[in-house]
């Protein structure tokens, strides 16, 4: 009996210490917390650009107006953005430019000497031609005036000037405004390239380094408005002469014909010229010049003929 209290006791014991441990919390392990759903980055808008065209680079020959008084760093640079296209621009003024036309060694040309553009596409070296502007030419000279020529029409300016044997500098290089001048000798029948007396001065050079040199040797020099304005700061010139339907100054734009050399860029060609009579090129034109000299140094002409300038 006592064995089977014992027993008894026992049993009792372990079945309370299970009671015990069963009541005793057990610590559990917060749920694991889920991995912040990944946000995709903005992606940057991705930058447009123009294909490159199948031949890239257009050879462009123009005349040292539009590239000393700053026209084209400003419409190069929208004219390659719009089209893909790489200009490499060489300005030797319009003869110059003509002639490696002729010799196959540009795409487009950007001149102002009418008479030899004419032959030139009668020729058949120009396939189109369209007129993209116009300024004016004028007579500086120093301020002191020796040849007292301020006022007088253009061919009774080049009369004085000879007749006082006052210094003159001559372009002397087949360009628009070379061409110009001899033509006003010409009305003034007055020929210094044959006589070459010694006020006359031949430089071989662009419009702006013989305003350099006008303003060195205090000579008259025919320029273009648009270079001397631009260049106006640094030489010792004053206007003299201006405002002669003798002097109107015309810009156009000619494709080289493919038909005469294949090889020539001419895709490239129209392209340029599309984009100067096109309305940011135009645009640019109408206020280039406006913000530093109060007028523009180009008239655009694009959409108009020859005939509309009385040409």
């Amino acid at each position: 009996m006592k064995r089977l209290s014992v027993l008894l006791l026992s049993v009792f014991c372990l079945l309370l210490a299970a009671c015990g441990s069963a009541t005793t919390p057990v610590p559990t392990q917060p749920p694991a917390a889920e991995p912040p759903t990944a946000v995709p980055s903005p992606v940057p808008p991705t930058e447009t650009s123009v294909p490159a065209p199948a031949n890239p680079t257009l050879i462009l020959a123009t005349t040292t107006s539009v590239q000393d008084s700053g026209l084209l760093d400003l419409l190069i640079p929208i004219f390659e953005q719009q089209t893909g296209y790489t200009v490499k621009t060489v300005a030797v003024g319009s003869g110059a430019a003509i002639e490696m036309a002729q010799q196959g060694n540009a795409d487009a040309l950007f001149v102002h000497s009418p008479s030899a553009e004419k032959q030139f596409m009668a020729d058949g070296w120009g396939k189109d031609r369209a007129l993209i502007a116009h300024n004016d030419f004028i007579l500086v000279g120093p301020e002191a005036d020796p040849a007292k020529i301020k006022g007088l029409s253009p061919v009774e300016a080049f009369k004085a000037v000879a007749a006082a044997e006052q210094p003159f500098i001559a372009r002397a290089d087949k360009s628009g405004t070379s061409v110009k001048e001899l033509n006003i000798w010409k009305s003034a029948e007055i020929d210094p390239v044959t006589a070459k007396p010694a006020w006359y001065i031949e430089t071989g050079q662009g419009m702006g380094a013989s305003l350099t040199i006008a303003s060195e040797k205090g000579a008259y020099i025919l320029t273009d408005r648009a270079t001397y304005l631009a260049s106006k700061d640094k030489l010792q010139l004053v206007l003299l002469v201006e405002n002669d339907p003798l002097l109107l100054n015309v810009y156009h734009v000619i494709t080289v014909n493919p038909e005469k050399w294949p090889k020539v860029n001419y895709d490239g060609a129209l392209a340029f010229l599309n984009f100067m009579v096109g309305p940011d090129a135009q645009g640019v034109m109408e206020t280039f010049g406006v913000d530093k000299f109060g007028i523009p140094l180009f008239t655009p002409d694009g959409g108009k003929t020859d005939a509309d300038l009385g040409l």
